[in-house]
């Protein structure tokens, strides 16, 4: 069972970066319109190959997570399959799925916004001050999840990612990947 502490996290993941539509699941118009915010964010336009490659890589996540955690088979995952998809994951983090590892990949790059294979602060606060959290939020976090490094690498970040979706320590780094500050 999902301690509150997880669960908290998970919904907060869920609410924030998946329900774009905020209709209280998730489907495949959040991933088109996650699409649509960071092409913006970024300055792409529909017809450019980077709107296009984004759009892509989303569509890709929502099959393997639609195929992974709708149970019912609906077209939607609820939040209840959001839950359970992901304590499914905590049992065995080295075994995630092939969305999940997709969507980690997809989430470094889009963070590591100037390309040179690595995060800063700046580059970090910014995507999520895209996303509607305070900017100075989302610095602390960074702070706290590069325990004040400069720079998160590849490596450090994939360690930091399965951390978020298992620990049970609040004050754990990888708590704070998704540019909040606490819990």
């Amino acid at each position: 069972m999902v301690s509150d502490f997880r669960k908290k996290k998970l919904m907060y993941l869920f609410n924030q970066f998946f329900d774009s539509n905020k209709s209280g699941s998730i489907d495949k118009k959040d991933f088109e319109l996650a699409a649509e915010q960071i092409s913006k964010m970024r300055g792409w336009k529909q017809g450019d190959a980077k709107y296009k490659e984004t759009l892509d890589s989303l569509l890709k996540i929502w099959d393997g997570l639609q195929s992974v955690a709708d149970s019912d088979k609906d077209g939607q995952v609820t939040a209840e399959e959001w839950v359970n998809m992901w304590e499914e994951y905590a049992k065995n983090p080295s075994a995630a799925a092939d969305w999940q590892n997709q969507y980690c990949k997809f989430i470094y790059q889009l963070e590591d916004a100037s390309g040179d294979g690595a995060i800063d602060s700046e580059e970090f606060s910014t995507v999520f001050e895209s996303f509607g959290l305070p900017k100075s939020e989302a610095a602390s976090a960074f702070q706290k999840m590069s325990g004040g490094k400069s720079e998160i690498s590849w490596s450090d970040f994939q360690a930091l990612w399965r951390e978020y979706f298992v620990t049970e320590d609040p004050k754990a780094p990888g708590n704070f990947i998704f540019g909040k500050s606490s819990f």
